[in-house]
């Protein structure tokens, strides 16, 4: 999310060196995610010594879930806490507090977009 943010604030292409620079992370897990955007089309990449990333759709039209389902696959509605396989959500005394927060993170997701966070990213950059 924070890769989408940086490219969403700067102006033309963004290099994975200048993306990493930004965010101080590893250049070479910074392009696998970047990969895993691009297979889902939300960032378009282009070749060469002046390549890099761009977005591939408007930013306020790549909602933050759009991001996090390219990157880690579907939201799952039924994590379990304890890591068991499936849950026994009948007698989870956990249960309906999980679903609550599940509903509250999902619906956070589905209502900001990266141009939401890339305003952010450009107060904090800028001050």
């Amino acid at each position: 999310m924070h890769s989408m943010a940086v490219i969403a604030a700067r102006e033309g292409i963004s290099s994975v060196r200048a993306i990493s620079g930004c965010l101080g992370v590893s250049e070479f897990h910074l392009a696998k995610v970047l990969q895993r955007l691009a297979k889902n089309g939300l960032v378009k990449s282009s070749r060469g010594p002046q390549g890099g990333f761009t977005l591939g759709r408007r930013s306020d039209t790549i909602t933050l879930l759009d991001v996090y389902e390219a990157v880690e696959g579907p939201l799952k509605d039924s994590a379990c806490l304890m890591q068991r396989k499936t849950c026994k959500k009948e007698t989870c005394i956990l249960g309906d507090s999980m679903k609550a927060m599940r509903s509250i993170f999902k619906k956070h997701l589905t209502g900001t977009s990266i141009s939401d966070i890339a305003d952010i990213y450009q107060q904090e950059v800028g001050s």
